[in-house]
């Protein structure tokens, strides 16, 4: 985890490490509400309704699998195979690291009907991680406080954090995101805003093209992922070639004519490779 600096930058991109892991759940098709909290203190809280980090016994360190993802480096992960991987917040990466740069943090687990919780100070943990109830939600709820000996603020702006709650929205159909700032303002009153796309990335251009005049109706979109899972299984490793240089130096005839039919059979015209590897997408 890399964030930034110790100033202003990097205090938000905690926000955006643990979230990340909400968001990762929420890719995988677990969790589908994530209310992220700054709280009077200026301490943060992310809570999902995602699986939950595991909390049994890791067979290799012997302590808690929940302890292990809080404070063991690039512990994501080896706990279920194929969990936790898939945005870029990997638990046991980004919020170990956070962990570590906070002078407090709390993590709860929602998980087969109990509460499993630890505390940490500095990224230590206080005590094993312990049952101290029950529950029928499921999920996560991480609370930090970011370490003042390290960071040169630690005064959260709600217009970053919420900048990038939109974005999350957008990019990710169909999750809500609530943001509540439980610091009163100078009249006395705190504020909460919902994100919530349920079109995805067709909202975010509608948002960002919402003072223009439009040349069409609505926002024109379709889902590539079908298309790109055939085209990595037939070409394999000459697929990565394609995405990153927009187009193959070298195509023999008989790829060319599959790649025209695939992109026919999805209602598009297969892109011409020109110099310098660029390509003509027509749809």
């Amino acid at each position: 985890m890399y964030i930034g600096d110790i100033s202003e930058k990097g205090l938000h991109h905690l926000v955006n490490e643990t979230v990340d892991n909400s968001i990762d759940e929420a890719m995988a098709g677990y969790c589908s509400n994530i209310e992220v909290t700054i709280n009077e203190d200026n301490s943060i809280t992310v809570q999902d309704d995602g699986r939950g980090i595991p909390v049994d016994e890791h067979e290799k360190l012997h302590k808690s699998a929940l302890e292990v993802v809080m404070t063991v480096l690039h512990a994501g992960g080896k706990f279920d195979k194929g969990s936790y991987k898939v945005s870029g917040g990997l638990h046991g990466v980004g919020v170990s690291c956070v962990n570590a740069l906070s002078a407090r943090m709390l993590s709860q687990v929602f998980r087969d009907g109990k509460i499993y919780q630890q505390e940490y100070e500095t990224g230590k943990p206080l005590y094993p991680v312990k049952v101290v109830g029950e529950t029928d939600k499921r999920g996560t709820r991480q609370q930090f406080w970011p370490d003042p000996n390290i960071f040169t603020t630690t005064v959260y702006r709600w217009d970053i954090i919420a900048s990038r709650m939109r974005e999350l929205a957008y990019l990710n159909a169909g999750v809500k995101i609530t943001l509540t700032d439980l610091r009163p303002d100078e009249n006395g009153k705190t504020r909460t805003e919902t994100f919530h796309a349920k079109d995805g990335l067709k909202e975010f251009v509608r948002y960002v093209d919402r003072h223009r005049s439009h040349l069409f109706d609505d926002v024109k979109h379709s889902d590539y992922r079908p298309l790109r899972r055939e085209m990595e299984a037939y070409f394999g490793s000459r697929f990565v070639y394609y995405r990153y240089h927009r187009g193959f130096n070298k195509l023999y005839e008989e790829e060319q004519q599959w790649i025209d039919g695939l992109f026919r059979r999805y209602g598009y015209t297969a892109p011409r490779v020109y110099d310098n590897y660029r390509t003509s997408w027509k749809y």
